[in-house]
């Protein structure tokens, strides 16, 4: 049997799938190592894809040549546009998605592709070569698989810990075992600093026990418009099968004053605040009675009930996640209008897991000191399946070139809101669980949902992840969209251009046109002429805003270009505070940009290292 591999990815959940897919596409042998089989891609939380900034990384994932945004669509029993009441600098798409049928096309998806294996196992311990290199991993089986490269994506398995009340038990979540072995493994054998964070689920209920005549609806969006860019025939292993029933609604409601009075009473039995859970939760997605302590002037919270699926009566309440005792979770559902007399299906539980410090990587997702080690997802601090996808992504992307002997590259922070991510988790002191904000991308308007292709097509098939097929569909409609323009440009109605006109339309896709279009221009009710509609009208709507943040982009690219030489000496570096000195030698940034985001970091020290690296390259030079 042949167990040699250019790449392991060890961890099957959306970080795990996005990274074997990118160095299978890249050409290399890879295996993909899972506990069980039929937990790919899992949905452990919601089953939704997209969402604010969310749904940017989807569409970048897809323009990058990953999976996510296609098995979404497969799976897909609900789309909408977040945010439509304001700017489309922050429209966000989301959807929806039938978890089982999610999983299961995720499965087939990898089935299908060439150059990979998926094997069921747990991996217990690393291979080591040296001091620098990982050349394999030894299974709970005591098979030995070597590889080139690895991928460590574990979500949240490794010492993972489930709280239901004061009642606790191992696990990676409810009904996996935990990945204890691997995680001593990288203390002892890797050496690497591991923390703590916590993040929890809700209760699933059941359908035939809630009353939704007490509740909001929210039902799908009508329309044409989906995640991916490219027609399903242009994906490798051809269409999918996708879920039948597009617009299953949600449903709104808010909790109750009783709500509250009983999470108040029973706080002795949360382990979050009795001192039983010691990770660290996420800000901007708090459990219930988080929300209750932190925030005890609302007398209400909005609750989301989603449905998990076509074939399952189990709904989803987005946004009572609570690590509570099933004793109180029962009165805590019944107090909410509509669900007096639902039953809990599943009970909501808080899990505990161990994570490496991002700090210890580059921003290639490689680790600084095992070279051909990556790690992607939950494992770095981050919370979310889009996230989890998208650093999967670049980490396949990285660990395919290591084993093939390339140089590893980065994702530009004005290029993505993938490298944004990336760029704040191993520049910034990571205390919580990471979550993406449209707010921490600086350039908002150039990162649109809608024009990911624009910006990561070209650069994603120079690099492999792009299929050829794929890229002359998107030359199409690149030329397409750059033809339009210029006869807008160029053509006046009533004596302006129609791209002034444009302009009047707020960005809004959907509005009518102010001048009459000749039959031969655009055929709107083609996808292809649609999408490049809509483009211009938002293009044409943002043009001064947009030249304003290409001049900052452009000094942003003037501090990358910048490179921090390897052995730049911090601790010599005369002018710089010991504070900022000390987050230099740890981060170690590569470029004056990175270190400009440096907690801390003042405009005047960044000018001061300046001084200080060319002074360093002109005393290497003399030398």
């Amino acid at each position: 049997m042949d167990n040699h591999y250019d790449v392991i990815v060890v961890g099957a959940g959306h970080a795990g799938c996005e990274a074997a897919y990118a160095a299978a596409r890249l050409g290399a042998k890879t295996l993909l190592l899972t506990i069980n089989m039929d937990h790919i891609a899992q949905m452990s939380c919601n089953p939704a894809i997209g969402g604010i900034a969310k749904g940017q990384v989807a569409r970048e994932i897809d323009a990058l040549g990953g999976a996510e945004a296609f098995v979404t669509d497969a799976a897909s029993i609900q789309f909408r546009i977040l945010n439509r009441a304001k700017g489309p600098a922050v429209w966000s798409p989301r959807s929806q998605c039938d978890k089982v049928w999610f999983q299961r096309c995720m499965k087939l998806f990898l089935e299908r592709t060439p150059n990979l294996d998926i094997k069921q196992g747990m991996a217990t311990s690393f291979l080591l070569d040296g001091t620098e290199r990982i050349a394999g991993i030894v299974t709970n089986l005591h098979e030995e698989y070597r590889c080139g490269s690895l991928v460590l994506s574990s979500g949240t398995f490794l010492s993972g810990l489930l709280h239901y009340g004061m009642t606790s038990m191992p696990g990676g979540r409810a009904g996996d075992p935990p990945s204890d072995d691997l995680a001593q493994a990288l203390r002892d054998q890797l050496q690497l600093r591991v923390g703590r964070l916590k993040t929890g689920t809700p209760p699933r209920i059941l359908a035939k026990t809630i009353d939704f005549s007490q509740m909001g609806e929210q039902p799908a969006e009508t329309g044409t418009e989906r995640f991916c860019y490219f027609p399903a025939e242009l994906y490798d292993g051809g269409p999918l099968p996708s879920a039948s029933h597009k617009n299953m609604s949600c449903r709104m409601v808010y909790s109750t004053p009783a709500t509250i009075d009983i999470v108040k009473a029973n706080l002795q039995l949360a382990p979050l605040y009795q001192g039983k859970i010691k990770g660290i939760g996420t800000r901007y997605c708090p459990s219930f009675e988080d929300k209750v302590v932190r925030f005890p002037h609302h007398h209400q919270h909005l609750l989301y009930l989603e449905p998990e699926g076509e074939f399952t009566e189990e709904y989803y309440i987005n946004g009572i996640s609570t690590s509570l005792p099933p004793s109180v979770q029962i009165p805590m559902i019944h107090s909410v209008p509509g669900l007096e007399k639902a039953v809990i299906s599943r009970y909501a539980y808080a899990i505990e897991y161990d994570f490496l410090f991002p700090d210890q990587m580059e921003r290639t997702l490689a680790d600084k000191r095992w070279h051909n080690f990556f790690t992607a997802g939950q494992i770095n601090g981050t919370s979310g399946y889009e996230e989890a996808g998208g650093q999967g992504l670049v980490a396949g992307l990285n660990a395919a070139r290591v084993a093939a002997g390339q140089e590893p590259v980065e994702l530009a922070r004005d290029t993505s809101y993938i490298a944004v991510m990336i760029d704040d988790l191993v520049t910034k002191e990571i205390k919580e669980p990471y979550r993406l904000f449209t707010s921490r991308a600086e350039y908002r308007l150039h990162l649109r949902q809608d024009n990911s292709d624009l910006r990561l097509c070209r650069w994603a098939y120079q690099h492999g992840l792009l299929s050829g097929k794929k890229f002359a569909w998107y030359e199409r409609y690149e030329a397409r969209l750059q033809e339009t323009e210029n006869y807008f440009r160029t053509t006046k109605h009533q004596g302006k251009s129609l791209w002034e006109q444009l302009k009047h339309l707020t960005g809004d896709p959907d509005a009518a046109l102010p001048f009459p279009l000749e039959p031969d221009v655009l055929n709107t009710t083609d996808p292809v002429d649609a999408k490049v509609l809509r483009q211009l009208i938002i293009s044409s709507h943002y043009e001064g805003y947009l030249k304003r943040e290409e001049a900052s982009i452009a000094k942003l690219n003037g501090l990358e270009s910048w490179k921090i030489p390897a052995d730049f000496d911090y601790e010599h570096a005369k002018g710089l505070k010991n504070e900022t000195r000390q987050k230099l030698i740890k981060i170690r940034p590569t470029t004056l940009a990175q270190a400009s985001r440096i907690d801390g970091m003042t405009p005047a020290e960044t000018a001061l290292l300046q001084v200080l690296i060319t002074r360093y390259r002109k005393n290497n030079q003399s030398a």
